[in-house]
């Protein structure tokens, strides 16, 4: 099967459209998506500070839905026709996995960054032959097609868009997941956002569904009024002393902070702003030390790294489609979409803060 694909082939370099290879279809307990659309996310782009762990030649791309096109039998509980959001890929079987937190599966690195399944690497190709990385979390959807576990394919209402419905399994399922899962956030509970990009802005209309009061932190005016538009009180990084200032505005200090910037600073800020007991999830993968300053962790405050919003990706999906459907989860309005062929502008709009969730649209072919 030939179809096209974004191929990134070094890590400086940009990413080609190019036509792909398939040379085995979907095998027991997998199904072949015709993809509709695909979120890029700052995790397919932090490819290129992977330190070379991350293999190239590869097609990215974790945040597909589309269209089941063949089913590896009927195992999969999948039926050509589905419409499907595809999330992050899991074993299934161990610990983890078997206590329904797959995001904390003993094999979540290297069945999603670094390899895959390599039983199955042959058979994706570049069109000389050339070997591509093994699928990417489980997908490789910036393509027509994508080969994936059933596992990792959640079926959902076919009267929804599915062509923006791919960010629900990543960077909108980290955030709502957070507020939702992690927290368990409801009415009179009040909530710490650091960052308002794809991530913090899915964790402030999640807080505003689930009845609780949000203070979103960010350094850009037009995120800020975003958050406001979700019913968050706007606070820029540059005021004076943050911590006071959520403190007064949550009435003693909030009782949950999410942050997805990774910087030490608005980490600690975090954790000052919090009631005693309050709880600070981090998302972003930090790449330096975390100093904490004296009393950061004083009277019960915690810290801890959450993973993929503690979601089980087919319970969660449908619930966040479901806050849609009755506009309490406006998540498409974040969303600017793209054709494939403009992978790099997209890349290039993502790195400036010019989008908050670009979208990637496989175009007809016309051959």
């Amino acid at each position: 099967m030939k179809f096209r694909a974004a191929v990134l082939r070094s890590y400086e370099g940009r990413f080609a459209v190019e036509e792909v290879r398939l040379h085995e279809g979907p095998v027991e307990g997998e199904v072949l998506v015709r993809i509709a659309g695909c979120g890029m996310c700052r995790t397919d782009l932090a490819v290129r500070r992977s330190a070379g762990r991350s293999p190239l030649p590869a097609v990215l791309g974790h945040e597909g839905a589309g269209v089941v096109v063949e089913t590896g039998g009927p195992g999969t509980g999948l039926n050509v026709g589905d419409h499907v959001v595809l999330s992050f890929d899991s074993c299934g079987h161990c610990h983890a996995c078997l206590g329904a937190a797959p995001a904390y599966c003993d094999s979540f690195a290297s069945l999603n960054l670094f390899g895959g399944h390599q039983e199955n690497a042959v058979r994706f190709t570049d069109a000389r032959g050339g070997g591509l990385a093994p699928r990417w979390f489980g997908q490789s959807s910036f393509a027509e097609y994508a080969t994936v576990a059933a596992r990792n394919a959640v079926r959902v209402d076919p009267s929804l868009p599915v062509e923006l419905l791919g960010p629900l399994g990543c960077g909108f399922l980290t955030g709502a997941g957070t507020v939702l899962n992690s927290f368990r956030a409801g009415p009179g509970d009040t909530l710490a956002v650091f960052g308002a990009g794809a991530v913090g802005l899915a964790a402030v209309m999640a807080a505003a569904a689930a009845g609780a009061l949000t203070v979103a932190v960010d350094r850009h005016p037009e995120r800020l009024a975003l958050a406001e538009r979700f019913h968050a009180i706007p606070l820029d990084t540059s005021a004076t002393d943050l911590p006071a200032r959520i403190r007064r505005l949550t009435d003693g200090g909030a009782h949950y902070a999410l942050d997805t910037t990774g910087s030490t600073e608005l980490i600690n800020d975090a954790l000052r702003s919090l009631r005693p007991t309050g709880h600070l999830g981090l998302v972003a993968r930090l790449h330096t030390a975390l100093p904490l300053e004296p009393g950061t962790l004083d009277r019960g405050r915690g810290i801890s790294h959450i993973c993929e919003g503690d979601a089980v990706p087919g319970l969660l999906i449908p619930r966040l489609t479901a806050l849609w459907q009755v506009g309490l989860f406006p998540f498409d309005e974040l969303i600017r979409t793209y054709p494939l062929a403009d992978i790099n502008q997209a890349e290039q709009d993502c790195d400036a803060g010019r989008v908050v969730k670009p979208v990637l649209i496989p175009e007809e072919r016309r051959d």
